[in-house]
């Protein structure tokens, strides 16, 4: 008898013994057990294919089939058996144990609306109330909406304010800011005044803090008409946030720089969270950016089809999650997307 045949008459003999035994297991614990030593690295089976490269060259491609068939069988074996113990257990379940009808049942969660759709809401209202309009865009926008028509040519050293999410398609990104809606809303009503906001979400890749995240709503403002000045920039804004927080609030606009507006601004609100003393979400300052302003750069209105020489135009961008979190007291703006019932339930 020669070595190949006595190795063929050994499978037949793992692969009885095996079966054999699987009949004999009774829970899943046993199951895994059988499980390792009949078809794990170390079983009779494997230590075959091991052997293989030692096996005469005519032979070894019987005996690596016959070898692979009885791991195959083994496998079968495994997955019917352990359906037939799923099936029993459950058999057993059933029959053991009993549901108690009269136990009161568990009360569901009732949802909320979410605490950035109440400060959303809550800014549509306000601005409705001074006579702007709603006005949506897109959220994937083009490289030239998004900066090279808002006077942010290519290579522009502004363009590493916004860390941008770009696509496999050249050209096309996650707007990084709400923006772009402005050109959009120029040529679509120009040469006729315009008084809107723009609500959406944005997308930057920054570092994720307790102020900031990789998404985030914003709400865009554009007022165009002629003799607009930064003196209505000022006033409506003040007027915007009196009315949202109170008549009592403190705000200061300090000078910035945006490629977009010239002369550009940040206004501040005092910091309800500590009243002004200094905390963790202020950065010990005492007072919350809470938006970009100024009066729309020359360019800008041109390329959204307005004349510079008889038009003019404030914008404005703000972020309602930092808005949520001054009128809800929030600590962390990461509470805001964890979708934690236990933090929704509060609104």
């Amino acid at each position: 008898m020669t070595e190949g045949t006595t190795q063929l008459e050994q499978l037949d003999e793992i692969r009885e013994k095996a079966l054999a035994e699987l009949g004999t297991v009774q829970d899943e614990a046993a199951l895994s057990q059988w499980r390792t030593h009949h078809l794990g690295r170390s079983s009779p089976v494997m230590q075959v294919f091991t052997q293989l490269p030692q096996v005469a060259k005519e032979l070894r491609p019987a005996l690596g089939q016959a070898a692979n068939q009885v791991k195959q069988a083994l496998e079968a074996a495994l997955a019917d058996y352990s359906q037939t113990l799923r099936e029993a257990a459950l058999q057993r379940s059933l029959q053991t144990e009993r549901l108690d009808v009269t136990l009161p049942g568990r009360p569901r969660v009732r949802g909320r609306v979410h605490p950035t759709t109440l400060t959303m809401r809550e800014i549509y209202r306000v601005f409705g109330e001074m006579g702007f309009q709603v006005y949506r865009t897109r959220e994937i926008e083009t490289d030239e909406y998004n900066f090279e028509l808002l006077n942010i040519p290519q290579h522009h050293p502004a363009r590493d304010l916004w860390d941008t999410f770009h696509t496999t398609t050249p050209g096309v990104l996650l707007r990084t800011h709400t923006s772009p809606g402005q050109i959009r809303v120029m040529r679509e009503r120009c040469p006729e005044p315009i008084r809107v906001i723009l609500p959406g979400m944005c997308y930057r890749y920054e570092q994720v803090s307790a102020r900031k995240d990789i998404q985030f709503n914003q709400v865009e403002g554009l007022v165009v008409d002629r003799d607009i000045t930064l003196a209505d920039l000022k006033g409506t804004l003040n007027e915007f946030y009196r009315r949202l927080f109170g008549r009592e609030v403190r705000t200061r606009f300090r000078a910035s720089y945006f490629p977009f507006t010239e002369p550009s601004g940040e206004l501040d609100v005092e910091c309800v969270l500590c009243g002004g003393a200094g905390c963790g979400m202020c950065s010990g300052t005492g007072w919350l950016e809470l938006l970009g302003c100024g009066m729309v750069h020359p360019t800008v209105l041109r390329n959204g089809g307005y004349d510079p020489e008889k038009y003019s135009g404030f914008a404005f961008g703000m972020g309602p999650e930092r808005t949520t979190i001054l009128r809800y007291g929030i600590t962390d703006i990461r509470d805001l997307w964890t979708n934690d019932l236990r933090f929704l339930e509060q609104f």
